[in-house]
């Protein structure tokens, strides 16, 4: 039986900035839904219909999370019928170079899988026979 090692690395403070972060963009299809807004308010099925995949039900239950996190406004437009704006806040559009710097990252971690497994089939293919 493994011996239980004790980590090395101190607790992170009680209320960790990283974890405090995280817990905003972690929800899903949180970092999309910012992504969209950022270029200004968008309606309900304008979002459903940029965040392809996702149900209304979970895309209504993300909205209500960000606009009580502070991220997002709800306005309720007098249209015919009724529709409703979802807008970035001052305090959502913090979060814009945080979504910038997760979109460079995969790019480039898409770049990496390619290259390596570019590289594996080539290991991995049979020698060239010459005549």
């Amino acid at each position: 039986m493994l011996r239980h090692r004790p980590t090395r690395v101190p607790p992170p403070p009680e209320s960790c900035p990283l974890t405090e972060c995280l817990s905003l963009l972690g929800g899903a299809w949180t970092p999309n839904v910012i992504w969209y807004l950022r270029a200004g308010p968008r309606r309900f099925n304008e979002l459903r219909g940029d965040l392809r995949g996702v149900s209304a039900k979970v895309l209504a239950d993300r909205l209500r999370r960000m606009a009580a996190d502070g991220l997002i406004t709800r306005t309720e437009l007098a249209t015919v019928p009724p529709s409703v704006e979802y807008e970035l806040t001052d305090f959502g559009r913090e979060l814009l170079p945080a979504v910038d710097a997760i979109v460079d990252v995969g790019h480039r971690i898409k770049q990496h899988r390619a290259d390596a497994a570019a590289a594996h089939q080539l290991s991995a293919a049979p020698p060239a026979t010459r005549p």
